[in-house]
Formats: C-alpha cells, structure tokens, sequence
C-alpha cells in the first residue's frame, strides 16, 4: 500500500475561511463579507471575521503543519487584500523556511464587493481585473511559488452563487450564472498567462470539483446533462480548447454561445501543468417531472438526486470511495497527459477522536491507490482541511480540520485522523490506524 516516490502530501485551506477578516493591510469587503450579513444566509448568523485567525496565528499553523510532517501547503490568496500582499509574502517565507511548499490558489470564491456592484463575473470585465491581480500576486511570489491554480471550484462560483443563490453573491439568475461560468474559465487563461510571465519554470492549472455521476438506469438523460453541467463544461474547454457540443445545447437558452468571443477558447485551453481535483462524493440521479426553482442545474431544473440509503458524512453527503477511483480512472482515459493532484479531499464529522475520518481517509487514499495501480499519472494528495473553519453557508456547524479549533479560544487540537495522516506522510504509504 505504498505511493509513488515523490507522491506530494499536504493539506489545504481557503482564504476566507481561515484567515478572518482584518482590515490591517487595507482588505476591502469581498462578497462573502456582504453575503454573511443577508439574514438566513449562514447558518447561526456565522461570519467569517475572525474565522480560524490564521491571519494573526499563521507562524503557530505552520509550526504545526511541520510537526504533522506536511510536505505542501495548499492555500489561497484574498483578492481583497490585493493593495498589500505582504501576508502572503511572510506565509510563503515561513513555509519554506519549514521545508514546507506553498501551493497558491488564487481565486476561493472572495471576489471583492465593488467588483460584483458592476455585475460580478456575469460582467466579462471582472476577467480582465482578475488577470491584474493575478500579475500583481505573480510579480511579489512567482520567485518563491512553484506551484500555482488559478481557480477554485469555478462550478460552485458560477452556479451556486449566481443561479441557486446558496453562495454569494445571493443572486438566483440563470443566465448571469451561465455567463459567470464562461468569464471564470477566461479569468483562467489570463491569469495563466500572468504566470507564465512571471514564474516561468512553475506549473500552473486549474481546480475543478468533479464528480461521476450515476443512475439506476444508464441511459436517463439525467446522467449526460449534470454530468455536462458539472464536469464537462469546465474539462473540455480548458483541456480540449472547445465546449461540448450538448451542453452548449442545453445552454443555448441562456446565451451561453453569444457569450463566448473569438478567441476565448484558445484562451482558456491553453496548455496546463497540472489539474487540481476536488473529491467528495458522486452524484446519483434521475429525470423527475417537477421542475425545482432555483436551482444550481441552469437547464436542467427537473433532475432529482434520490436517497440510496447510503453511509454519509456529517454533512449529508453520501461515501463512496470507489467514486473516486472511478472519476481518476475516466480522466486518465478521456483526458490524457495531464499530471493530476487531489487538491481538495475530507469529509466534516465531529469529535476530536474522529476515528470516522480516519476511516473516511483511509477509505479514499486505498481509492486513489488502486487508481495509481490503474495506470493513472496520480501526483499528489490535499486534504481538507488543515483546521476547522468556516464552512461557507453551514458556518461554523460543520468541522472538515484534522485540527480541532476552538473558536473561543481559537486552541488548536490535533485530532486522531491528524496523527494517522502524519504516519502516512512518514511511511508515504496507508497504515492500519492510528499507534499513538
């Protein structure tokens, strides 16, 4: 049960859901900051103002980030704080001088308030403003950082934020949701070029939150539509420079083809190093009768996701560990050549002695494994999260950290799942449990 060598491992966190939300080197308001203040749309009321206050207490992080054995340290940049990156300056310092390698992402979903009061990314402006904070982050640490994505989960931006309205912005619109996916994916290939500009020699890709889909009955039309709403339409115009065919389809009443500008596809596809996947969970569906607004599916409204009675983590979301394998497996094969790195893979579950999650991680590391085994050029591993944190509109109810935090005290814990992980980084290999 042992890795390739040079099998990367490390953790990740986010920007907003760490650092808190200090004014001190001129942040300005980002969505998130607005979006809290909506009544009903966090659990509790919760914010993101203090948060895990990695900000204030990023040398003790990642001390404890050295002593769990971390070889990588997957964070992101808040495009908020862009008038004065110097955090992120002393971060990238205190990482390497512990041996540890940054991995900037650098968009998690923070766009700045001002840049949504002219239309956010259903404006195609807002791609041209991240490709000059993508070569303002680029000049300060393309000397230091190696290894950069440029956007996270761009799926959860455009239609959670901008259709379904569970995310900030707030706004329940199909077609901005649409356009906002299209301006996402060219905010992408700008800031590739930003970095290719500036750190010539690192390798640069995108993070995409993939997931096999499935059905009782194979040929349900329900399978192609979310599996193209979901995967499709972000993997085939950053790795195939073209979107697919059916999905600009099912688009077509949202303007999706109008959206789209000579040029922007051979923009958006250019080359990448690498491909970030974030893992979860599959999705399981079926066509229903009863369309169901909002909703995150532009288009495809009708679909429903039925209960299997399956295990589940804490925060309803079902187990399955062979999903992985399967979606790493249909990569290698569809998409070929590209080095693939699990950027993001955890699950929330109570509790500091979280044998759960252990068993969770565990149950996935054999996954990805028996995808090595496969064939797949499988790089490396993230999980999420480094510490509890503020888990966007669940607040602060759900805890995905290896590290407990106390948010009173903002204590930190190793957990039991962080122990176990340490000795898998040790023996770069699966171990039976936690020894103690």
């Amino acid at each position: 049960m042992t890795f390739p060598d040079g099998f990367v491992w490390g953790a990740a966190t986010a920007a907003f859901q760490v650092e808190g939300a200090t004014t001190s080197d001129g942040r300005v308001p980002s969505i998130w900051d607005t979006f809290c203040r909506v009544p009903g749309a966090v659990n509790n009321g919760d914010t993101g103002d203090v948060a895990a206050d990695h900000y204030r207490r990023m040398v003790q992080d990642v001390r404890l980030m050295s002593e769990l054995g971390l070889q990588a340290y997957r964070f992101s940049i808040a495009w908020p704080r862009m008038e004065d990156l110097g955090f992120y300056d002393r971060l990238v310092d205190t990482l390497l001088d512990n041996d540890i390698e940054p991995w900037a992402t650098l968009y998690h979903w923070d766009l700045p308030q001002s840049l949504e009061d002219t239309g956010g990314w259903a404006n195609r402006d807002t791609a041209y403003h991240f490709g000059e904070y993508a070569e303002k982050v680029a000049r300060l640490l393309g000397d230091r950082v190696r290894n950069w994505i440029t956007l996270n989960e761009p799926w959860c931006s455009a239609f959670l934020g901008y259709a379904s309205g569970i995310h900030a912005p707030g706004r329940t619109e199909p077609n901005a949701a649409v356009a906002a996916a299209h301006h996402l994916l060219l905010g992408h290939g700008i800031a590739m070029h930003a970095i290719r500009s500036f750190s010539p020699s690192a390798q640069a890709g995108i993070t995409l939150n993939l997931f096999p889909v499935r059905a009782a009955d194979p040929a349900d039309d329900a399978v192609r539509r979310i599996d193209g709403l979901q995967n499709r339409m972000f993997l085939d115009p950053v790795l195939h420079g073209t979107y697919p065919v059916d999905v600009l389809t099912d688009l077509a009443p949202y303007g999706l083809p109008e959206t789209i500008k000579p040029g922007d596809l051979g923009l958006i596809g250019q080359p990448v190093d690498l491909l970030g996947i974030n893992y979860y969970r599959d999705l399981y569906v079926r066509s229903g009768l009863k369309v169901r607004l909002p909703s995150p599916w532009v288009g495809s409204e009708h679909v429903e996701f039925p209960d299997r009675g399956l295990p589940q983590t804490d925060s309803g979301w079902d187990i399955v560990p062979s999903g992985l394998t399967d979606l790493l497996v249909r990569l290698q094969r569809d998409y070929p050549g590209i080095p693939l790195y699990i950027t993001e893979n955890g699950a929330a579950f109570p509790g500091i002695d979280d044998t759960n999650r252990v068993s969770f991680l565990d149950s996935h590391l054999r996954a990805a494994l028996d995808a090595i085994h496969r064939g797949v050029d499988l790089r490396g591993y993230f999980l999420w999260s480094l510490v509890d944190n503020f888990e966007w509109a669940e607040g602060y109810a759900k805890r995905f950290g290896m590290v407990h935090v106390d948010f009173t005290t903002q204590v930190r814990t190793a957990k039991t799942s962080a122990h176990w992980y340490a000795q898998v980084i040790s023996a770069n290999a699966l171990v039976s449990g936690y020894a103690g």
